[in-house]
């Protein structure tokens, strides 16, 4: 159950819970991005009691003892806890906190906590990803059922969502850079607490992202993205690759999607590669929508916008994202350290999605709770076919400044009934993110996925 939402969220779904059409803003609605709203769509001002501040620019500037390719200083390094949240004082903060984080608490109630910073609104972005949203929102829609896009480009498509949809889409087509690679991996600690950890090399090439994309050329080539993954390590799955198109219109065209397999050595077509498919080397742990939080075809669910309310979720986690730790230092049973994990108070879109009833998947209900200024889900309530919850899902996020954006540095999946979660992203110990790549198509292509595998 969704707790206390604030005015404007009771308003939203008042206007919105009957209209099945889904409006084009208005050029008022849309004089509006930069003005009292940020250039994506937020609220700019604060909350009324300060503890939210308003939004600045986010950060706009890299800290002076940066360079590239290292793993990112914290700009808020200074910042004390405000306060925790643990088990004995729970009741006092869970009208902003998701049934899942609650949840989490019950299952660890000796270990898990939350320790609360001062809220940073840090998200930024370059300019062009500013001026693109507020050119083609006017025309951005959604195609049949929501299954894909179309009038727009760059941007957030839907800075002033009146749907559900519109939100997901908006985390979907968020940006993160143009041509990106990304060196690390993921581990599933057992109950006792020990893993194994499994190694990715992922290459990420956003068409929809690009300054010279417009509606015709999208519509035309209809990708929105490539992204290939090449397992490094252990040894015995080490060359294992996935090559993934993501289609901008999924009715016209599905995700297309291709494996390769050292022992076979072929590549192979992978429609199954989407949905509640077990992700890769996961130990079923999470689904293949999952990745990301959330990913592909929304058409299995009925979508319904919750409205808006304010929440404590991972933010600005550049302690957990730094180099001088170890993943032994994070790696912990039941769930990842919480002292090196930053929680702050910002205000969230709730989405709720259901599954229809002539459709399948593991989760019967998801419940999303996307940043207002970033839209990158920031958690993700999981529930199975009893109505029970089944998983939490976290993503923590920072500002990748030197882009700008606001991604992810670790994903956390919590399985409440296995007590196991699975931690993706793990990158203290690897090289940093690369933002700077001019990766071109011919590297996404089949022929290209097998090559991966045998390098």
């Amino acid at each position: 159950m969704i707790k206390k939402p604030t005015l404007i969220a009771v308003a939203l779904c008042s206007l919105f819970a009957s209209s099945a059409a889904m409006a084009k803003l208005t050029p008022e609605e849309v004089a509006r991005l930069g003005a009292d709203l940020t250039p994506l769509g937020a609220e700019k001002a604060g909350n009324a009691d300060g503890s939210i501040p308003s939004w600045e620019g986010g950060i706009t500037k890299t800290p002076e003892n940066y360079t590239v390719g290292m793993h990112h200083p914290d700009p808020f390094k200074a910042d004390a806890v405000q306060f925790t949240i643990d088990k004995s004082n729970l009741d006092k903060y869970k009208s902003l906190l998701s049934p899942g984080q609650i949840a989490m608490f019950e299952t660890y109630p000796e270990t898990f906590k939350m320790n609360v910073y001062q809220t940073r609104r840090s998200a930024s972005y370059p300019q062009f990803i500013y001026d693109a949203t507020k050119q083609y929102s006017v025309n951005a829609e959604l195609i049949e059922e929501g299954n894909g896009i179309k009038n727009t480009a760059i941007g957030i498509p839907f800075p002033i969502p009146k749907t559900g949809l519109e939100v997901i889409w908006n985390h979907i087509l968020r940006y993160r850079g143009l041509s990106i690679q990304r060196f690390g991996g993921q581990a599933a600690p057992t109950a006792s607490g020990d893993y194994n950890m499994v190694g990715f090399d992922e290459q990420l090439l956003v068409k929809y992202s690009e300054p010279t994309a417009t509606p015709e050329s999208l519509q035309a080539s209809n990708i929105l993205f490539k992204f290939k993954q090449a397992v490094t390590e252990p040894a015995r799955l080490a060359g294992t690759a996935l090559l993934v198109h993501e289609t901008m219109d999924q009715i016209l065209t599905p995700r297309q999607a291709w494996t390769y397999n050292t022992g076979q050595r072929r590549v192979r077509r992978a429609p199954n590669v989407a949905y509640d498919a077990p992700g890769t080397a996961s130990d079923s742990l999470r689904t293949t929508d999952d990745f990301d939080m959330f990913n592909g075809s929304p058409n299995r669910y009925t979508w319904e916008l919750k409205g808006k309310q304010e929440m404590y979720i991972p933010y600005n986690s550049y302690k957990l994202h730094s180099n001088e730790l170890k993943y032994a230092d994070i790696l912990k049973s039941g769930h990842i350290n919480p002292d090196y994990v930053r929680y702050e108070k910002h205000r969230v879109w709730v989405v709720e999605a259901n599954l229809k009833e002539s459709t399948r998947h593991i989760y019967k209900k998801r419940v999303f709770f996307i940043d207002e200024d970033s839209w990158q889900i920031h958690i993700a309530d999981l529930y199975d076919n009893r109505d029970q919850l089944y998983r939490v899902a976290m993503a923590h996020g920072v500002n990748y400044y030197e882009v700008p954006t606001h991604w992810s540095t670790l994903d956390v999946y919590h399985d409440l009934n296995s007590r196991r979660y699975l931690a993706i992203g793990l990158d203290n110990e690897e090289k940093m993110y690369d933002f700077s790549q001019s990766f071109n198509d011919n590297e996404f292509t089949s022929n290209a996925l097998r090559r991966e595998g045998l390098r």
